[in-house]
């Protein structure tokens, strides 16, 4: 009893329990005005002297490439693609696929992060979802192309016709017609949706003209009351709920192009996880590549933070090793077991005249991503958007090296040819790398480049039980703070400051 009572004075040392604090996902502690400021401040003011020198190479590009290349192309035949009469499939597949991967991380940011609750998404799921369009976009063009006849693409739509032409339910190439589009449809809501009570808080502000009633017919009608957002939430989560599967669902259609032949090389299992997993990795790797100048040009470090950074670099990490794994296995699989044509594929790979595109592909795949285990580079931004370039570039050689390297030898070494591409080829894949930074730096132009509702729900005022917190505190619980790159080095600078002023005052002394 007399230990009890020892135990039980009020005079006792309570102990109290370590708790780590969140990262702040906006810094330098933003008021909900500040946000909006900043962000229509991006679309209301004149646009930086930089976006200018990166718009009109772009669009002159995609004019070039895109608009030209192609015009040239129909008016030709796609006979001035480089592709041969064994490599049928050559930069277009490359190309579509490519950009077919890089829409994916939009979809995984906006839904899959939504549904598993990730506040840190809030500031860069706009900009990923507008990547996801206008990659669709750019993936799109080379297999409209592709067919030969584009005037006659009609033909793809499921519709009665007096010549009894029906489409082929049974072929792959079909479902990846009704997967893109469904894809590209759902993506499109999806971001529509997410711009409305931003392109409302956008009308409010502008002064009475066409930029208003733009802005108007654009918002639908939105007044923020709380049917309407609760409807929002509602239709918000369900679009969540249905692009989820989709980001599965369509790059293992794409996969199922190659999967379901006997080619060597092709004829796989791992085609479906291995093709999403490289499309998250590929998509990330490009919202990296966009973001970061993006940041850089409007002044958004406060919303876009090196916590965002970090947490991107992290998953590339993590997805890039899965892919890493896959191309072991590709290995493990044609060498060990015992198929002389499989084997032969992959040798062909290691060691044939394309062994600079699978050395590409690898180095920058599988071994770059892996100085994202220290976290020094992590925050470092020169390090991180040299990582994200070599993915970018990794990637569009890895779907090289899957379709170009199989279809250049085959069964009959009779058939066995070289592919080169021709300057149409690069033309119009560069004229659409163009075209896509052209329609993104429009979008930042006219459109909030990060949504600002939900950017100010992660906002401590926006916890209905902040106050709470501060008039009863939890005397049980010492909080950590947590280690943020900016904060320290914002703490240097303070401290720099602060002794400079007072060498300056002894001085004057």
């Amino acid at each position: 009893m007399s230990e009890v009572a020892t135990n039980s004075e009020p005079n006792a040392k309570a102990v109290k329990i370590p708790v780590l604090e969140r990262e702040k996902l906006i810094l330098q502690g933003r008021s909900y005005g500040w946000i909006t400021e900043r962000i229509c401040g991006v679309i209301e003011n004149r646009q930086p002297l930089l976006w200018w020198i990166l718009f009109i190479p772009s669009a002159l590009i995609a004019l070039i490439g895109v608009v030209g290349g192609l015009t040239y192309l129909v008016s030709t035949g796609v006979g001035v693609w480089g592709n041969t009469n064994r490599v049928m499939w050559g930069w277009p597949i490359v190309n579509f696929v490519f950009w077919i991967g890089i829409g994916h991380a939009g979809t995984l940011i906006s839904a899959i992060l939504f549904l598993t609750r990730q506040n840190w998404r809030t500031s860069i799921n706009r900009a990923a979802e507008a990547m996801t369009i206008f990659a669709v976009m750019c993936a799109g063009i080379f297999p409209a192309f592709h067919v030969g006849r584009v005037w006659m693409a009609w033909f793809l739509a499921p519709i009665p016709n007096a010549n009894a032409i029906w489409q082929n339910f049974k072929s792959p190439l079909l479902w990846d017609v009704f997967a893109v589009s469904t894809y590209f449809t759902v993506s499109l809501i999806f971001w529509f949706l997410g711009m409305v009570p931003d392109l409302a808080t956008i009308r409010d502000r502008c002064k009475p003209g066409l930029r208003k009633f733009a802005y108007g017919i654009a918002c639908l009608g939105w007044r923020g009351g709380n049917r309407q957002w609760s409807h929002y939430e509602m239709a918000y989560l369900l679009l969540a709920a249905l692009s989820t599967p989709l980001v599965l669902s369509v790059h293992s259609v794409v996969s199922f192009d190659f999967a379901t032949s006997v080619v060597p090389g092709w004829h796989t299992t791992i085609f479906p996880p291995y093709f999403v997993a490289g499309a998250i990795f590929g998509g990330f790797a490009m919202v990296l590549t966009i973001m970061i100048p993006a940041r850089f040009i409007y002044g958004l470090q406060d919303m876009i933070t090196m916590k965002h950074i970090d947490n991107m670099a992290k998953i590339i990490l993590l997805t890039g090793t899965i892919v890493g794994y896959a191309y072991l296995m590709e290995l493990f699989i044609a060498f060990y077991s015992g198929a002389k044509y499989e084997s032969a594929a992959f040798l062909y790979r290691l060691s044939g005249p394309y062994w600079w595109a699978y050395l590409a592909m690898m180095s920058c795949n599988v071994l770059s991503p892996q100085i994202f285990w220290f976290k020094k580079c992590r925050e470092n931004l020169w390090v991180v958007m040299a990582v994200a370039m070599c993915v970018n570039i990794g990637m569009w050689f890895e779907r090289f090296v899957i379709i170009v390297t199989t279809l250049a030898r085959m069964w009959l070494p009779g058939d066995w040819k070289t592919y080169s591409p021709s300057a149409v080829d690069v033309l119009t894949f560069v004229g659409t790398i163009g075209m896509f930074l052209a329609l993104f730096l429009l979008f930042l132009r006219f459109l909030p480049c990060i949504n600002i509702a939900e950017v100010k729900w992660t906002l401590l005022e926006s916890d209905p039980h902040d106050e709470d917190k501060i008039d009863h505190p939890d005397d049980g619980v010492v909080t950590i703070p947590a280690y943020q790159y900016e904060l320290q080095e914002g703490s240097k600078d303070a401290a720099e400051d602060a002794a400079s002023k007072g060498n300056s005052k002894t001085a004057d002394a």
